[in-house]
């Protein structure tokens, strides 16, 4: 268990934001539209900078790159498209560094893009530049991660031996897809973090983050990679290069949040495993409301199961305004974010007033929102507000996946009701204990704050039954601590 001190508490560390999606494809013919298509169905997972590269027939590789912070996917590379030809190709959504990157080496020519989080970053520039290997990307006044992997593949003679070499290198998660001229090499990260799935149809395979990229491109799944394995695609099919490990802690966040509602993680669709989650949450409460309501968009699975189990109708005592609204972490300017967040959800006064109202979302993590949101309900006449949180309290910062913006643990609506409680920040194990007082009392603080009339989170366990995979497979580092490099 990793745990912090009160120094920890006010220093500047990463906490939650989304990772980044990536989608490849390897067809017998042109394939810029489905990589164009595929890569869109992964916007959800990433706001900051988007890129798509092609091997084009006698011309090689084509890249472009496109800052995604005041617009979206399509908007930026749909002019470009009969700029592009050929039949493999990559396309990225991240959060973090500019992708795809294009490398030449001993290994040939190759294009790369990273689903990664590299928390020993500064030590392997350190040990490259000491070695006399320079860096030719930047992103934000530092070197690029991407670049920083590419480079330790291409230490060693081969790329299976070379993506081994960047598995034992870095602390954190790194899932890789290599295009060369022979195909796509897809790699999933050593512990399985993040998912890669293989999609195929007549006479061509895909490879994706998210399953739902695939339906509305023709693609069905065929093959989810396991942790640390490596495969080579081509548009006959797929080889393995490595075989899966047997250790696993693939992100519980897919299911509970940032997955899009009809991907499969592990087999494991995402909108099945909240309906659970809401089912879990009602069976363990005694509120009387006059009906349920989703938070949109996660919020609302939840919110289904919660009603179905209960036998109480679900209404919509909040919609989502999108025509206009970006979504809320678009913005990098925190108070920009607080305002759109606000903004494009639209309380339904006839709805609301007058009734006892349960609420589904997903987590709470700093608790802003939802502070505006019972503020709303309190204005349009609610009678009683009574929050569901389909996860246990956030009490950890995220060490493995790029959710992250930069603030302090104490951000955390449950850590600042630990300090606001007096509580000792250097051993949150009573805290992460749902039948422990001290987690009462953090609870019952947090739901003082957003002047909510009830507050109860998810149990872990319910969590870990919901989701159908056994504990030791599963991330569960933001709630209990406890996961590992």
């Amino acid at each position: 268990m990793i745990n912090f001190t009160n120094d920890d508490i006010f220093s500047n560390k990463l906490i939650f934001n989304y990772m980044s999606g990536f989608f490849g494809v390897v067809s017998k013919t042109g394939c810029v539209g489905d990589v164009f298509y595929g890569t869109d169905y992964h916007s959800h997972l990433g706001t900051k900078r988007a890129g798509m590269v092609f091997i084009v027939p006698q011309k090689g590789f084509r890249r472009s790159i496109h800052n995604l912070e005041n617009a979206y996917f399509r908007n930026k590379f749909e002019d470009e498209l009969n700029e592009f030809s050929g039949n493999s190709g990559l396309g990225i959504i991240s959060d973090t560094d500019p992708q795809p990157i294009l490398f030449n080496s001993h290994l040939g020519r190759f294009a790369i893009v990273t689903v990664a989080r590299i928390l020993n970053l500064e030590d392997l520039e350190k040990k490259f530049l000491e070695k006399k290997i320079h860096f030719t990307e930047n992103f934000e006044g530092n070197i690029n991660p991407t670049e920083v992997v590419a480079n330790l593949i291409c230490e060693k003679d081969n790329f299976v031996s070379g993506i081994e070499n960047v598995y034992e290198s870095i602390k954190g998660s790194c899932s890789i897809l290599i295009l060369t001229g022979d195909g796509i090499i897809a790699a999933r990260d050593k512990l399985g973090r993040t998912p890669v799935v293989i999609g195929k149809k007549e006479e061509a395979f895909a490879v994706a983050v998210e399953t739902s990229s695939f339906p509305n491109t023709g693609y069905e799944s065929d093959y989810f990679l396991g942790p640390g394995e490596i495969v080579h695609i081509t548009a006959d099919g797929f080889t393995q290069l490595r075989k899966p490990g047997d250790k696993m802690q693939i992100c519980s966040f897919l299911w509970v949040y940032y997955g899009y509602p009809p991907s499969y993680y592990e087999g494991i669709n995402v909108d099945e495993c909240r309906n659970r989650c809401g089912a879990a949450l009602a069976r363990r409460d005694t509120v009387d409301a006059d009906f349920v309501c989703g938070i949109p968009d996660s919020g609302v699975g939840h919110a289904l199961g919660y009603g179905n189990e209960k036998k109480i109708p679900y209404k919509r005592a909040y919609s989502k305004y999108t025509p206009t609204w970006p979504r809320s972490f678009m913005p990098q300017d925190q108070a920009q974010r607080d305002l759109v967040a606000k903004m494009k959800l639209i309380p339904n006064k006839a709805v609301i007033k007058g009734k006892k109202i349960v609420f589904l979302d997903d987590s709470i993590v700093r608790g802003t929102q939802l502070k505006d949101n019972t503020i709303d309900l309190r204005k349009s006449g609610a009678a009683e507000v009574h929050m569901r949180i389909a996860c246990p309290p956030l009490l950890f910062p995220c060490e493995f996946l790029n959710f992250s913006q930069s603030r302090t643990p104490l951000e955390l609506a449950g850590r600042k009701a630990i300090f606001q409680l007096g509580g000792d920040s250097g051993d949150l194990s009573e805290y992460s204990d749902p039948d422990s007082e001290k987690h009462k009392k953090m609870v019952a603080k947090i739901a003082d704050t957003l002047d909510l009339d009830s507050l109860i989170y998810q149990r872990l366990d319910d969590l870990v039954e919901a989701i159908g995979l056994p504990k030791e497979k599963l991330c569960t580092h933001c709630w209990d601590g406890s996961s590992y490099y």
